[in-house]
């Protein structure tokens, strides 16, 4: 993952590396990436995440269920004190599900994210390839 113009900040969490997974036009469902870096001693909780490209947006993680990986939505996503949570593939992410635009590798797309708080933190991630051996339209919800 590259950096999109360095580290976004707010107060004592910041987000690295955003990135956003670049589909073919016509594919309705992509998925956001990064690092989510709690430099306080509270824990932080997103709840929600939010942006003008998808109809939903919804937090996910991959579950080992029957022998099988699949992919679940979740309520929240921790972040522990002085702790960082990776969102990737495989792994926590967020999915933007009925895209209203064609996702092309270089533009940036506006992403907040929803802190149990009520503290909201937005920031641009860019658009970039993922392998196809992390294409989340390929994994069974």
């Amino acid at each position: 993952m590259t950096m999109a113009a360095g580290p976004v900040l707010a107060g004592t969490f910041g987000v690295h590396a955003p990135m956003v997974r670049m589909v073919p036009p016509g594919q309705t469902v992509s998925a956001a990436f990064m690092i989510l870096h709690n430099h306080g001693m509270k824990e932080r909780t997103v709840i929600a995440a939010h942006s003008d490209v998808a109809d939903a947006v919804e937090l996910h993680n991959h579950i080992m269920e029957d022998g099988m990986m699949k992919m679940r939505r979740v309520d929240a996503i921790v972040v522990p004190g002085h702790a960082e949570v990776a969102l990737k593939p495989g792994g926590l992410h967020i999915m933007l599900i009925g895209l209203n635009r064609n996702l092309e590798v270089g533009k940036k797309v506006t992403l907040e994210l929803e802190f149990a708080d009520g503290e909201r933190l937005s920031f641009k991630a860019p658009v970039q390839m993922v392998s196809q051996e992390h294409d989340h339209t390929t994994h069974e919800h």
